[in-house]
């Protein structure tokens, strides 16, 4: 049997309307798994199922997972249809590119509710005997933004250095219930979140981030390729890891 299989796995991803959430929906499909799809845009989401292997199973949650109570309940419901949930990709995040002098207590919240308690949160819903398969993959999309300093992303950067040591530290907490916990930090992917982040700095500071990127910009299919290896049996032996896609960004 390929170990890179996703055959007879239900996933669950959020942020799946767009950039690397959907590129891992897609793949994932290619790869056999059933979909748990999160994301606050229903007709995004619809736009991801679309481009699905038919052959897969998929269930739809438009809900704003920062600002959601009943999370559990939703999540039982399509584990109900579906089956105990084997992998889970948590991509929703929010990205702002903001001097110092502009960040406010509320800017951290929102970055902080998103990118880092939303995730964790779902991780403790799915960690769940009752939700969980006999053997579990969780991974977070982190970046190098958590790794290494930029100007302007105090908070970002923060919160995505959050989500690494948060990644490992349940990893080390939940490797006796056969879950494994990893994070994926890519420097800069090819999706709208860059585009309007290249909006905001402008065509010079642009020019100076692409080309800090040996190999060019990434595409949101590198970072997805990389999940389906973290969520596969062809992972088995990894936990608490980083794993950093980068096009070389952070060997300089």
């Amino acid at each position: 049997m390929d170990s890179f299989s996703l055959q007879n796995k239900v996933i669950l991803i959020t942020g799946a309307s767009s950039g690397i959430g959907r590129s891992c929906s897609v793949e994932c499909s290619k790869r056999g798994a059933d979909l748990i799809l999160v994301g606050r845009n229903r007709d995004e989401l619809m736009k991801t199922v679309s481009l699905l292997n038919p052959e897969s199973k998929v269930e739809v949650i438009a809900e704003d997972i920062a600002h959601n109570e009943n999370l559990e309940i939703l999540i039982a419901d399509k584990a109900q249809i579906l089956g105990k949930i084997s992998g889970f990709i948590h991509c929703a995040g929010i990205e702002k590119t903001l001097p110092l002098k502009k960040h406010s207590p509320a800017l951290y919240r929102d970055i902080f509710a998103v990118n880092v308690i939303a995730g964790f949160e779902i991780a403790k819903i799915l960690s769940l005997k009752k939700y969980k398969d006999e053997t579990s993959s969780f991974v977070f999309i982190s970046s190098v933004a958590g790794m290494v300093g930029e100007p302007g992303k105090v908070a970002y950067s923060a919160s995505k250095g959050a989500v690494i040591s948060g990644a490992r530290s349940l990893a080390m907490e939940l490797a006796r219930s056969n879950v494994r916990v990893n994070s994926i930090s890519p420097a800069m992917v090819n999706t709208s979140i860059l585009e309007k982040m290249f909006e905001d700095i402008g065509e010079e500071a642009s020019s100076e981030i692409i080309r800090k990127h040996p190999l060019g910009i990434g595409e949101p299919k590198d970072v997805a390729n990389a999940c389906i290896f973290l969520l596969s049996d062809a992972s088995r032996w990894v936990t608490g890891t980083n794993l950093v896609i980068d096009g070389g960004y952070s060997a300089q």
